[in-house]
């Protein structure tokens, strides 16, 4: 009989805290996790008023060696306030201040550009790093993927899945309602993620993780059906919404790729990115691009539709505050973000005519 070689490794947090008033067992988690006592705290200044300040005391007052860095100042536009996507620069930043303090973990505390430059310079320097969220706006809280910019706009690479992740509740249940929301439905398209995969599998013969999607595809099904939950704003809300994100991010762990998490619709949302800087927030956009990827995979469009709009997340042009033309373009080109990703848009993308009719048809346009 022939020996079975196939061989995988999936690196999961070995802790994960989520509630109220959690910020407290940072000690704790520090303690168990590291042998040393030297820590490289990163924020940005918001961040580091709301938890950093709070950390780093807790820590300085059990012993610990704390060093900070402070990255960019988020933006602010006229629609909300988000981070800028991190750049290689801010991660060379990080880098350099953990080698001259010789931390032995990095804690990213904040929204997703934190957390997305601590994992990538945690992954270059080949240490561990906690994810802390400030707020809860898309699922890279836990994956192993972050996302830059550069000049051709946004890109994914390779980072670390943190150790552990420590979020308290109480802290992201007082962020801006709209990056709640705008994590609820990136984890909801995943619902299309899942579709181009299974296509992917069927058609291409690519490796295929059942375990990964059903992952993915209950973190998204419990959104859905916690829609009028999420929209109450209550922290219990904060609660269900969190964890779901983190599963979402362990997928693609379990999977090894961003596929149980990102097909058409990230696509569709990269290329809004280099077209229409700035107007929407990544998972507002996913969700928006989800209803039409799943309207051409002949899945229950409406049905994300509905639940979006119950959370409160954009669910057409106008919501998003990018110009119809705009979407049309982001539809057209989305298949070149990346081409050897094989997902409903098919090898070629759309046709004008395609495109057109389906940003009609949904609403979306």
């Amino acid at each position: 009989m022939e020996r079975f070689s196939k061989l995988k490794t999936m690196i999961f947090p070995r802790e994960v805290v989520v509630g109220h008033n959690t910020t407290d067992q940072i000690k704790g988690m520090c303690s168990r996790l590291i042998i040393g006592n030297k820590v490289l705290l990163v924020c940005d200044r918001n961040t580091r008023k709301i938890s950093g300040d709070l950390i780093h005391k807790i820590l300085a007052g059990s012993g610990y060696e704390v060093e900070g860095v402070i990255l960019a100042q988020p933006l602010l536009t006229t629609r909300h306030r988000h981070s800028a996507w991190p750049t290689m620069r801010e991660v060379s930043k990080v880098v350099r201040s953990a080698e001259k303090a010789d931390s032995e973990i990095l804690l990213g505390v904040g929204g997703g550009s934190v957390i997305d430059v601590t994992k990538l310079a945690a992954y270059e320097l080949s240490k561990n790093f906690i994810s802390i969220p400030t707020v809860a706006s898309h699922d890279g809280i836990a994956s192993p993927r972050a996302s830059l910019k550069d000049r051709r706009g946004s890109l994914s690479k390779t980072a670390v899945s943190p150790i552990a992740v420590l979020a308290d509740t109480a802290v992201i249940s007082k962020a801006p309602y709209q990056m709640l929301a705008s994590g609820c439905a990136d984890v909801i398209s995943n619902l299309s993620a899942i579709k181009d995969w299974e296509l992917a599998h069927r058609l291409k013969n690519e490796e295929f993780s059942t375990f990964a999607a059903s992952l993915s595809q209950t973190a998204s099904q419990l959104l859905l059906e916690k829609a009028e939950d999420i929209r109450s704003g209550l922290e219990e809300a904060v609660w269900d919404a969190v964890k779901c994100m983190i599963v979402s991010g362990v997928a693609m762990s379990v999977a090894g790729t961003t596929r149980p998490a990102s097909g058409a619709e990230h696509m569709f949302s990269h290329m809004l990115d280099m077209i229409a800087p700035g107007k929407a927030l990544h998972g507002e956009q996913c969700g928006v691009g989800a209803i039409m990827m799943m309207y051409l995979h002949g899945e229950d469009w409406e049905q994300i539709r509905d639940s979006l709009k119950t959370i409160g997340a954009p669910i057409n042009a106008k919501e998003l505050n990018i110009p119809k033309k705009k979407i049309i373009e982001a539809l057209l080109g989305a298949q070149k973000i990346r081409p050897e990703r094989y997902t409903i848009l098919g090898d070629q993308g759309l046709t004008e005519e395609a495109a057109k009719k389906l940003a009609k048809i949904t609403g979306v346009a």
